[in-house]
């Protein structure tokens, strides 16, 4: 057997870093660290986390290595009123499940919740898991009267 000199190693294990034009993002102005889902006709959609921007080119350069962990905002949206607003919310806590969730009633700037629903009622695909970002991460966190916006630790799903 003969192992090609020419490779690339990491402590990550396969790093995924594609560039992905902003046409084919579900939210087509991306900004470096947010959260970008690439749109897909059905089932689970391809996401992750924008690494860096060329607006000259309109490309992202966009990491989606499974098991990767960013800090992103995580609402604690969990059920919406049909096609109208939140009407639930629930805490977050390590190992949940995080949605990308596109809905318009989202804070500016964040793309997550704990919701597997949008507004319109169809599914948002799976981007990640609530992890510890150090030891001093407290858990867990207040999901509010009306719903908060918390900066977590999120190990992304991947591609």
């Amino acid at each position: 057997m003969t192992i090609n000199p020419n490779y690339e190693v990491s402590s990550e294990g396969c790093v995924r870093h594609w560039e992905i034009p902003y046409a084919s993002l579900t939210h087509n102005t991306p900004e470096a660290t947010h959260v970008a889902q690439v749109v897909g006709t059905v089932g689970l959609q391809m996401a992750g986390t924008v690494l860096t921007i060329d607006a000259g080119l309109s490309v992202a350069i966009v990491d989606f290595t499974p098991g990767m962990v960013y800090r992103h905002n995580v609402r604690t949206v969990l059920t919406y009123n049909p096609g109208v607003a939140e009407n639930g919310w629930t805490t977050v806590d390590i190992g949940d499940v995080v949605y990308y969730d596109g809905s318009a009633s989202m804070p500016v700037d964040t793309f997550l919740s704990l919701s597997p629903l949008n507004t319109g009622g169809t599914a948002n695909s799976v981007f990640g898991w609530v992890v510890p970002a150090d030891e001093n991460d407290t858990f867990p966190k207040a999901a509010g009267v009306s719903g908060n916006t918390w900066e977590c630790a999120v190990m992304q799903h991947g591609a």
